[in-house]
């Protein structure tokens, strides 16, 4: 085992009470509306191609190699991409076009099928998390554990499967340790939106969740106590670090004011196996907080009646409507990844190839969604990825708040929250 972080955790031998759990995700495929694809044309020992790439440089580069060819003589158009989400960050498709249209001596256009695109993706990580923590007698968090267990290829950590030491709540309890154990694994693995926040968001978020139930404390509350005063964190390797360092008063203000647009405090007078559940997140820059109001049938089967969103991305929104679009489209790839896209891997291969067991959240699915950027005095930053982690917790602890049943290991299994 690899330790990463790690001190004494001696506030869970002083604990009041000690809470542990075990969660998992799975290997999602990044299902981009438009597979992979790309036209070629090699004339001359140079080859032109138009591809829908995340990074074209690498691209040339790739295509280059496989080609044997020097960079110089690979020219790539780009054009608009009908979803990528870090699956066109590789290139893998460029240089099965370029070879082909080098074959057959004649432009080509290649276009994978639904099948190619869901079962040779490079895939996000799944991973374990196996949680213990301490609350004392006043219900405060003073110790926190977490054992990662994830994926290597050969000697180094699987593509996206890396946890920083400064993952929250870490600088904000006590006694903390971070461990981590790698499984040898041969299956690519790659960046899906919002790398690593995406799944880390799930299992933190969650389990934060039960311990503040354990202590018998509001979830809001006990985020806001967990954070403490307004403060910059400083990473842990000491040195300044704008996409590691954690603002906890600007966190807090966006939990603050998404508690106040959801009516938080109203939660008890929802219907029967209704409920409302809160997640906050930093990544990529951006400070989110989410809550979710679903409704559970009886059958099981999971509707989300309401999201509410604050953020705090700085000092101004450039593209009002885009920054908008960038939002919700992130909040609804949540869900439908956690409702929806069961992932198995048999013997290295998916099994799953299509729309009918990889399922995108539908449009009768999607809820109304409130937004509210706070203006602060940073500079502005992306969008494309910091909306999303929050969202599939927030969904989780609904699902408890209305159920009473806990969901650690996703994706979601409606046979579990029947009546």
């Amino acid at each position: 085992m690899r330790r990463f972080q790690a001190c004494e955790i001696s506030g869970l031998g002083g604990a009041a009470r000690i809470v542990e759990a075990s969660y998992f995700y799975p290997f999602p495929s990044h299902i981009d509306l438009e597979p992979q694809n790309c036209t070629a044309h090699f004339e001359n020992g140079k080859i032109t191609l138009w591809a829908p790439t995340q990074q074209p440089a690498p691209g040339a580069a790739l295509v280059a190699a496989t080609l044997g060819i020097p960079q110089s003589n690979v020219t790539v158009n780009m054009t608009r991409i009908g979803g990528g989400f870090g699956r066109r960050l590789r290139n893998d498709f460029m240089a099965e076009a370029a070879w082909i249209a080098r074959q057959v001596g004649a432009p080509v256009k290649l276009l994978w099928n639904r099948q190619d695109d869901m079962q040779h993706d490079f895939y996000r990580p799944a991973g374990f998390h196996f949680f213990k923590a301490g609350l004392d007698a006043n219900g405060k968090l003073t110790a926190f554990r977490d054992h990662f267990v994830t994926f290597k290829r050969g000697a180094n950590i699987a593509d996206s499967a890396m946890m920083d030491a400064n993952e929250f709540p870490a600088l904000c309890v006590p006694s903390l340790e971070y461990g981590q154990s790698l499984i040898a694994f041969n299956v690519p693995t790659g960046p899906l939106r919002a790398p690593r926040s995406n799944a880390f968001a799930f299992a933190f978020q969650s389990f934060i969740d039960e311990l503040a139930h354990a202590a018998g404390s509001d979830p809001v509350e006990f985020r806001l106590a967990l954070l403490g005063e307004p403060r910059v964190l400083t990473n842990s390797s000491g040195k300044p670090d704008a996409l590691r360092d954690f603002d906890t008063g600007r966190m807090r203000a966006v939990l603050q004011r998404v508690a106040e647009m959801s009516a938080w405090d109203k939660r008890d007078t929802l219907a029967k196996r209704t409920g409302k559940g809160v997640a906050f997140y930093f990544s990529h820059l951006g400070y989110f907080a989410e809550v979710v109001q679903a409704t559970v049938a009886e059958s099981g089967d999971v509707r989300l009646d309401h999201v509410w969103i604050v953020a705090d991305v700085g000092s101004q929104i450039i593209n009002p409507s885009g920054a908008e679009n960038q939002v919700q489209g992130a909040v609804l790839d949540g869900p439908g990844a956690a409702l929806g896209q069961a992932i198995i891997i048999e013997r290295g291969r998916m099994v799953q190839a299509n729309f009918d067991t990889v399922k995108p959240l539908r449009m009768n699915q999607v809820p109304p969604i409130d937004l509210q950027f706070l203006v602060t005095n940073h500079p502005p930053t992306g969008l494309g990825e910091p909306a999303l982690p929050p969202v599939i917790p927030a969904l989780c602890n609904a699902i408890f708040a209305a159920t009473g049943k806990r969901i650690r290991s996703l994706p979601i299994d409606p046979e579990m929250l029947k009546a």
